[in-house]
């Protein structure tokens, strides 16, 4: 399919799209799904789902030498009346519904929870509160499993608000019954240190709506893998997500929408900002249309702004059909410097080019933060973009 270049500030090309062709889609070349670790070796690097995170830098979740600590972080989950919040073991029949683990950390992470927390809004409840639950890390070392289970027709906002320092590897359940409506809010706002490898699945019913808004700001290195399956006819899923890249930070996301169901919907939009020496951010967006999807209608794409010189983007939108039946289906990736035009209309208009700089960068999260829909979020979101900016300048 197709991949976006990566384009220098200061280059001739900035701001243009540059595509180059890619023979072969990343979810047929991954290792079949397992929860056992043993089924997939350890990454060297150089496979496909690999070769873009620095693995020197997982402390260990990728080869097995990563080991729980009892300080690793402390989960807390603040639920309106109504929603049934439980610490289960192992063998709770619901762990794993939404999706099987498909890399090594993963698995891993699965095998080595020792308690998930599971929260359940029962059907028909509509909350009017968010659930949020508040993930923060202690320094140490941890795996985790978290499971959201909505009742058929019952609808729900949920916030994961991961702050503090520590190796994290998770996975994340969502299941929605029919008829349901959920939005999740993932917010990594890590301490510089941390590490953060998870897997978010979702198992949409029968003309069930779920809506992920992914926010990334902190951490030294943040991997992760969004995927979202049908589980009945109807499912519409909406994947948003706001990065901000600084130096040393590595930022990847890597999605995948497996339409295996017939007359479903997806809509994939993320956007990046970058700045800073060596500041590195990914994205892979993976759509699958299955030969008995027909009717499907699906749309991807991911903007990044390059604010300084020194970042990198590498931006992969793949899209693999395998019936003409659909309603619609596409994909887009651009990668590009500042504008310097937009910088200038404002600055002649008697704009200070600080002053200027932050409206552009606002202007262009702005669509995304609008998402959210939960206002202290919100707030919180644009204050740290503007925390961002202003450390690019002092």
């Amino acid at each position: 399919m197709a991949e976006a270049q990566n384009i220098p500030v200061g280059s001739t090309t900035a701001g243009s799209i540059a595509v180059a062709a890619e023979s072969t889609v990343a979810t047929r070349m991954s290792a079949p799904p397992s929860f056992d670790v043993a089924d997939f070796p350890v990454p060297h690097g150089r496979e496909e789902e690999w070769r873009f995170t620095p693995l020197e830098r997982l402390r260990g979740l990728h080869d097995g030498t990563a080991v729980a600590t009892g300080d690793g972080v402390k989960v807390d989950v603040q639920a309106p009346q109504g929603v049934t919040v439980e610490a289960v073991g192992r063998d709770d029949a619901r762990l794993g519904r939404a999706g099987t683990p498909v890399d090594r950390v993963a698995a891993q992470a699965y095998s080595a929870f020792e308690q998930a927390s599971v929260v359940t809004v029962p059907k028909d409840t509509v909350l009017t509160e968010p659930i949020r639950v508040t993930v923060h890390g202690q320094g140490g070392t941890a795996f985790g499993h978290q499971v959201i289970e909505l009742g058929a027709f019952a609808e729900a906002v949920v916030v994961i608000d991961h702050t503090g320092d520590a190796v994290l590897a998770a996975n994340v359940d969502y299941l929605l019954g029919d008829g349901a409506k959920l939005t999740v809010v993932s917010v990594q706002d890590w301490d510089d240190k941390a590490v953060h490898v998870a897997q978010h699945n979702a198992l949409v019913g029968r003309d069930a709506s779920f809506k992920s808004v992914v926010v990334t700001f902190g951490g030294d290195v943040v991997r992760l893998h969004p995927r979202v399956a049908y589980a009945g006819t109807g499912g519409e899923a909406e994947l948003y997500g706001l990065y901000f890249t600084d130096s040393g930070q590595h930022q990847e996301h890597r999605l995948l929408v497996d339409h295996n169901t017939p007359h479903c919907k997806s809509n994939v939009a993320y956007k990046g900002a970058l700045q800073g020496e060596s500041a590195h951010a990914v994205w892979i967006g993976d759509v699958l249309i299955e030969a008995a999807a027909e009717g499907t209608d699906t749309y991807e794409m991911n903007r990044n702004l390059v604010l300084t010189d020194g970042a990198r983007v590498d931006s992969v939108p793949n899209l693999e059909i395998e019936t003409g039946e659909i309603v619609g289906a596409g994909h887009a990736s651009a990668t590009g410097r500042f504008d310097d035009e937009q910088l200038f209309y404002l600055m002649a208009r008697g704009i200070p080019e600080y002053e200027a700089r932050r409206l552009v960068v606002r202007g262009f999260f702005a669509e995304l933060v609008q998402q959210i829909g939960v206002a202290d979020i919100e707030e919180r979101l644009l204050a740290k973009i503007e925390e961002e900016l202003e450390a690019s300048v002092a």
